[in-house]
Order: structure tokens, then sequence, then C-alpha cells
């Protein structure tokens, strides 16, 4: 069975405590209340079916119809919500099965983004599984509600360690019913993968604070466990592309490790580290390319897969050049090792996949930010060295999620720019999509409470109410589509990740939001159509986010924690400078009414000067490396937290029940075989729950570590 001689103890005062045959009693008399419970509501539901039987069907079908319930369920600090994928019956099947076969491929990795954020994820979550699905005891009990939880907060996160704060999630459950689960379920789970549970080992995913070793500090997979970052560092100094100007992605899909006191690349490739899993991959993708719309996208999809079969990293520069240029078509899609916010030393990427269907009607409309970004680079804050002559190659959609996995599944992003190489980008361009559908889940399942708590008066909350989300679209359209494209590296400057290390993700994504704040407060965006009163998207836009930057993202945070995610990270670091530089002019103003802490913008055209002047500065650091620049801004001004202010966050915080986080369940495509096997038609379907998808991903999609059947839940 698994169990150690300390499980055993632990089992027996557990059980001493928990009497078997009062848990056996109490089973009993709960199922016989809720046998007789049912009889009772049978009963009335009969009784009132029997004179508007046809009525109430048609009401039902109607709200089936009409009405879409986004929220699915809440846990800790987790909602989890549900997306539509509106226009999926417009397609063609070809192009159905194109999106069929990209989410099978996406779904076929999900394992690698478990194995690289921690390495014994897939150990312990195959055992939490099997407890899961087999346990046949009292689940009624506290205890059986936070394994649960735990469960699903796992599950969530892609690991054993918080998805946002990166600190190890703790069990609300003791040792001692933990080895009662394994040894009634003949789960076997020992050694470190079972102490590491409930000890303070690895008890940071991604450590960003030097002094702590940012490896050696960090429990992320991607390195040995004896690697440090100075060795690290030096192993790719070494490295020398064959085109300087052309920088090769050096680490972007290996793990390094010490063999014989030697530092050594394990490539994630067929064959290599991950090959089970990039194997299944690589089948889908080949069907995916059968059915491609067009020779582009194809060709690009053929690379895609030669650099899964290699891992060679002159192939993944070919494929990005072929996706990037790939514009036509109704479907896309990102798939592979891709942002590298996860590795503290920015080299290695997280495997994620989206796959997108385009919003004909949105697209068209944000088109002209496409059609105009010359025009924002020209206007730019910018040293005139810095700005780009030419812009090439941008293109944005507003596109429709039909699936993701890995980093991007449960919890996603609502915008996405890549490729991430700035050669490329300089060179060939980016695509920048806006996730549609997401945003307006999430703008459904929303609610104002906190809006109208932290928000300064009712002017500030009539604009966000009316000029709020679309102002949040066009921000992200702006940080997407001209942010991360704008700006050039001064000759002979290597990469953020060489120059600007562990500051490197947190600096880029500050100054997309630099671009995108700039801008949003320009007469420009009503001139193209994109909203009707350019200065009060400004307003609403600014009003937001420096109640966000300053305050209310703190609700994500634990008492004495510094903020360690990157886009926290930036978005404290910008307001905070802000708000110091213009204190004498009294452009923002700290009120204190009531006992509590609001932030009032008293000078708009000022604050956006403020943002003008930053942008600049941070495209400076970024174009000429300037490491130690980078250092003093982000320590700061983003990463200490005043605990006043937090403190009275928190408990102005606590009236709302809503969870400070968010994610996903997927729609499940359902494909329909003919007599010959071949797909004649595709449905779309969601799915029960998030513990029934979570369970039906690994029955499907576990192709790391496979050495046991997936058990069946027990009812």
């Amino acid at each position: 069975m698994g169990v150690n001689v300390v499980q055993y103890a632990n089992i027996v005062k557990y059980q001493a405590a928990n009497c078997y045959i009062c848990r056996k009693i109490k089973q009993k008399y709960m199922k016989l209340k809720f046998i007789m419970a049912l009889v009772l509501m049978s009963s009335l539901l009969y009784s009132c079916k029997d004179d508007d039987k046809d009525k109430e069907i048609a009401e039902v079908e109607t709200s089936t119809e009409t009405e879409f319930d986004y929220k699915v369920e809440e846990f800790a600090d987790i909602k989890i919500l549900r997306y539509q994928i509106p226009g999926f019956e417009d397609l063609t099947l070809k192009e159905q099965k194109l999106v069929y076969y990209l989410t099978q491929a996406g779904l076929s990795g999900r394992d690698i983004m478990w194995d690289q954020n921690y390495r014994h994820n897939l150990e312990i979550r195959d055992a939490l599984e099997n407890i899961y699905a087999t346990y046949a005891g009292d689940k009624d009990a506290s205890d059986w509600n936070a394994f649960e939880t735990y469960m699903k907060r796992v599950w969530f996160s892609n690991g054993i360690h918080h998805h946002y704060a990166n600190d190890k999630i703790k069990p609300e459950f003791g040792k001692e019913y933990f080895d009662m689960l394994l040894a009634e379920t003949k789960t076997e789970l020992t050694g470190e993968p079972y102490e590491v549970i409930f000890n303070d080992k690895d008890a940071k995913k991604v450590n960003l604070d030097p002094s702590k070793g940012l490896l050696k500090g960090s429990a992320i997979n991607f390195y040995g466990p004896d690697v440090t970052a100075a060795e690290a560092e030096a192993f790719y100094k070494k490295k020398s592309s064959p085109n300087k100007d052309k920088p090769l992605s050096y680490g972007l899909n290996s793990t390094l490790v010490k063999e014989k006191g030697q530092l050594v690349e394990k490539v994630w490739k067929s064959g290599g580290l991950y090959g089970a899993a990039i194997d299944e991959i690589v089948k889908w993708l080949e069907k995916a390319q059968g059915v491609a719309e067009n020779e582009k996208q194809g060709n690009a999809l053929g690379l895609l897969i030669k650099y899964y079969n290699t891992g060679d990293l002159q192939t993944w520069d070919d494929y990005n050049v072929a996706w990037v240029e790939a514009t036509e078509g109704n479907i896309d899609y990102i798939n592979s090792f891709i942002e590298v916010y996860n590795d503290p030393l920015g080299y290695r990427g997280s495997y994620e996949t989206i796959v997108q269907i385009k919003d004909f009607e949105m697209s068209k409309k944000m088109k002209v930010l496409e059609d105009n970004v010359q025009w924002f680079e020209d206007n730019s804050p910018l040293m005139p060295e810095h700005k780009k002559k030419s812009v090439v190659g941008v293109t944005y959609k507003t596109v429709i999620v039909a699936g993701e996995a890995g980093d991007a599944s449960p919890s996603t992003p609502i915008g996405v720019n890549l490729p991430n190489a700035n050669w490329i980008r300089a060179a060939h361009g980016s695509k920048s999509v806006s996730l549609g559908n997401i945003i307006e889940a999430y703008n459904n399942a929303g609610s104002s409470g906190v809006l109208k708590e932290f928000a300064n008066d009712e002017e500030e909350v009539a604009l966000e109410e009316e000029y709020g989300k679309n102002a949040d679209k066009l921000h992200t359209a702006l940080h997407e589509v001209v942010g991360h494209a704008s700006g050039q590296l001064n000759p002979g400057v290597g990469e953020t990740k060489e120059t600007l290390k562990n500051y490197a993700s947190t600096m880029e994504e500050g100054r997309a939001d630099l671009v995108g704040l700039y801008y949003l407060m320009d007469p420009k965006i009503q001139e193209l159509g994109l909203t009707d009163d350019w200065k009060k998207t400004g307003m609403a836009a600014y009003d937001g986010y420096i109640r966000n930057g300053l305050m209310t993202q703190l609700r994500r945070l634990k008492i004495g924690d510094d903020v360690e995610e990157a886009h926290m990270r930036n978005r404290q670091w910008v307001s905070a400078w802000v708000f110091e530089k213009g204190q004498k002019e009294g452009v923002i103003e700290k009120v204190t009414r009531d006992g509590k802490t609001y932030f009032d913008i008293k000078d708009y055209e000022r604050l956006r000067e403020l943002f003008g002047e930053l942008l600049k500065e941070t495209q400076r650091i970024k174009s000429e490396g300037d490491f130690n620049a980078a250092k003093n801004l982000v320590e700061n001004y983003g990463v200490k937290v005043d605990q006043e202010i937090h403190k009275e966050v928190l408990d102005r915080n606590a009236q709302f029940k809503s969870p400070p986080y968010s994610g996903f369940v997927n729609p499940v495509l359902v494909a329909e075989m003919d007599d010959n096997n071949e797909i004649k038609a595709l449905k779309v379907t969601q799915p029960k729950d998030f513990a029934s998808q979570m369970m039906e991903y690994t029955k499907n999609y576990h192709f790391l570590k496979m050495n046991k059947e997936v058990a069946v839940p027990v009812e």
C-alpha cells in the first residue's frame, strides 16, 4: 500500500479520533435524509408539472438559448468561469477540424507544464487524483472538504505552487488525515513528494530576490537543484549565435542540469525530455497541417513540427518568421515553449497553447490601430534614437478563444503579442491578439462592489461604469499592438534577458503599459473611431490604473508579502513612480476620509506627461541595457508594500465574497465520426464542473510518467 511507519501511526491516531462505526452511522443517516428529501421533492415537482408541463419546457428552452451561466464555482481565492465560442457553427467543417486538431495538440502537452512548474508535481497529482477518484469514506467531513479544496487549487495552478503568488499552497488538513486517505485508497506517495506537501521546503516557485539565490530559492523545474544562477549565466555567455544580428533563443527549450560535474542541456523534443507528450503534440499538429487554410499556414505548422522533432533553435526562429507572416485565414494559434516569466533568469519558456478564431467584426473595428502603428511610434515621447523608423508587419486581431492549455489555462491572459525575439519583431513584425470572448466572460461575471468601495467619489464610479470596459479593451490593444512593437535596442546591445536579467519581464510589461497609458489620453483614439470621448476614456483608464496599482491589487497578497509577479510589480512601480514625481504639483492626491484611503487624480494632463517621462526612461533602460537603472526602478517602487495600506485594503475587501483570481474551464469539442472513422461533425459542449474536466484531462492527456490506469470517480 506504500504506507510507511510514520504514516501508519498517523492513521491510528486519526481513526481513534474519528470512530469508523460513528462515521458509517452518520453516512447512513445522511443518505436516509437525502432519499427522503428526493421523495418529497419529486412529489412536489410532479404536482407542479401536471398542469404547466408545456409552459415549463418552453421556459427552460428559452433560458438555455438566451442566457449563459458564466460562473462555475468558487473555492479558496479562485473563481472558475466558463466561456462560449460564438461563431464556431459558422465555420466550415474543414475549419472546425483545424480548431479541433489544434486544441488536441495543445492539451496533449498539458503534463509538460506541470513538470516544468515543479519536479514532483506529476507524482503528487497522480496521488491526489487517485484519492479523489476512489475514496469511499465520509465526504461530508470538514477534512474531506479541505482535501477537495487543496486538490482544486493544485489543479488550478498546474502544481503545488500558487499560480500568481508563487508560494507553495498549504493544505488545511493534517498529515494523519492524508495518511488515512492514502491507506484507504491504496495510493502510494512517499519520500520527498509526500513530505513537501507539509514542510517548508521549495516554498517559492519563482524567487526574484537575488539575496536568496535566484535558482536556489526557486522550485521551478528548469534547472537541476545543484545549478547556480552564476553557473547558468556563465554557461550561456559562452554561447555564440551564428549571426549576431539574429541571436538564437538559447535555453528556451531545455532543462539545464549537471552530469558528472558538467552543465548539460536536456532538450525538450521528440526522443528527448518530454518526448512522450511531444510525440502526441506532433501527431495532432500533423493532422492540423493536413487541413491548413492556406499554404503559409501549412508551412508554418510544418516548421513547428520540425522544431518539436529536432529541438533546433534555428528552426524555432524560422518557424516564428513563417508564423508571423501567415496572416490570412480564420484560424490561428499559439503553441510551444514561449513566455519566460517562470524562469528567474529569463531563458526558459513555459509550455502554452491558445487556439483562436478570428472575430471579424471586432478585428475590423480595431484594425485602425494596426494601420496607424507608425503614427504612434513617430509621436511617442521616446528619444529619437530609440524610435523605429519603420514599424513593420504588425497585425492585430480580436479573437475568439476555442481552447487553451499549459501556462494559459485555467488562468488565462486577455491579450498576447508574439514573437518575443526582438530581431524578428523588428524585421518581420508581430502578431497581437485580444481574447475577446475571455474578456466578455470576465465582464459578465464581475461585480461593482469593489469599485464603489475603493473609488474616490461618485464621479470616478460613473466614469468607470460608462467608459471603463472600453478603456480596458483599448489599453490591452495599445499595450499589445503598439507597446510591445515600439522602440528599438541600441546597436550592439544584447537581448533584455541578458542585459536586464531578472528585471526584464516586469520592465517590458511596464514599458508596454506606459505606451498604452500615454495614448489613452490622446485625441487620436477618438479620431480613429475607438471611443466617443477620448478625455473621459483616458480619465477612466487613469483612475483604474492608479487605483489598482496602489491599492486594489494588494487584495491578492498576504500581509508581509513582497510583490513578486511581473505584471503586479510593473503596475506598482509605474503607479508609485508617477505618484511620487507628481506630489509637489499635487497631480495625485492621497485622501483619507472616514479612516479610509483613496487616490484622487487632480491633473490628468500632467499625469499623462509623467507617464510619457517614465516611458522615455523605461525605453532608454531597455535600449541601453542599463541593468542598474532597471534594478533601482523596480526595487525602489515595485517590490515593497506599504503595510498600513495593505492591511486597510484587506480589511475593506473582507466584505466582498468574490475571490480575487479567476480562471476558466474550456469548452469541449466533441467529434462525431462516420463509418470510415472520419470526423463528420463537431459539437461544442460545456464541462459539468471544474473537477470533472481536470479528471477527464488526466484520463485523456496524461502522457508523462503514465504508469497507472486512471481511476473512475466514486459517486
